[in-house]
């Protein structure tokens, strides 16, 4: 059977692929734009819209189940399409969606929960890639911007969210379940940095910009107002799921998640590495 991957291209989708495609399951992709979709040969690339489910109907032909994101367009706000998304998964026969959260229970999970169909809700904190961002001022200044630098969250590497959405997929055992994704640590920003700087072997300052900088910034980076005001609750003022360690990564994938200090080294030569 074939599983169908949508977001195959971000940064969970496309461990989604790889390991479905290591466990010799066909899979197919979803996205906007096939020429620039850069996956393996073996994969199947589709064009279609998750905003526009008149797009879809071929990508869910045959397909035993799903990794469903809750965002789509251009600025990743919260996807509306959630009852047509799932009429359609029904009448296509799938058994599985995994649905990859944005920060808040939307029209995708209420209308899947709705549904006959066998699905899972997969809750990241935070990506720990989402720290590339820091990148480019680290290797030109050698210094991050961010408010609330001493705030507790936790992070999860986004290829430990792709082995927990494939091994759902494949095996099943957790309809109905909603499972949230951490690494082994909870960390702040500041101490994020740290891992950096230890990783890069460069000395790295952080400026703590005020709640009202950080908006501002998000605005003009063309965040739409949905996601500056989640970025400033979910950072300013984390639910308590993010700042607590959960062992759904151990407990599904059987191993344990990739700690932050693991993802910073690897990830060295984004932050201007020392040779």
């Amino acid at each position: 059977m074939t599983f169908l991957v949508t977001g195959a291209t971000g940064r969970a989708g496309r461990h989604v692929v790889d390991h479905l495609l290591r466990t010799g399951r066909r899979v197919r992709a979803l996205t906007r734009d096939p020429a620039r979709a850069d996956l393996p040969e073996s994969v199947e690339v589709v064009r279609g819209d998750l905003t526009d489910p008149g797009t879809l109907g071929p990508a869910f032909e045959g397909v035993e189940g799903v990794h469903l994101l809750t965002v789509g367009g251009d600025d990743y706000a919260t996807l509306r399409t959630g009852p047509e998304l799932a009429a359609l998964a029904e009448k296509a026969g799938v058994r599985r969606v995994a649905l990859l959260w944005n920060g808040q229970v939307g029209p995708v999970e209420e209308a899947f929960a709705a549904s006959d169909l066998e699905w899972t809700s997969l809750r990241p904190v935070d990506f720990m890639s989402n720290t590339l961002a820091w990148a480019p001022a680290i290797r030109a200044e050698g210094e991050v911007r961010e408010p609330f630098a001493d705030v507790p969250g936790g992070v999860v590497d986004e290829a430990d969210v792709g082995a927990v959405s494939a091994a759902v997929l494949v095996r099943g055992g957790h309809a109905g379940r909603t499972y949230v994704l951490t690494g082994p640590q909870v960390l702040s920003r500041r101490r994020r940095l740290a891992a950096i700087a230890e990783a890069t072997g460069r000395p790295l300052r952080l400026v703590e910009l005020t709640e009202q900088e950080a908006r501002r910034g998000w605005r003009e980076a063309g965040h739409a107002e949905e996601l500056v005001e989640l970025l400033a609750s979910w950072q300013g003022n984390p639910p308590p799921e993010s700042i607590s360690i959960s062992p759904a990564v151990r407990e599904i994938t059987g191993r344990e998640p990739r700690s932050f200090e693991e993802w910073a080294v690897a990830h060295a030569a984004h932050f201007g590495a020392k040779a």
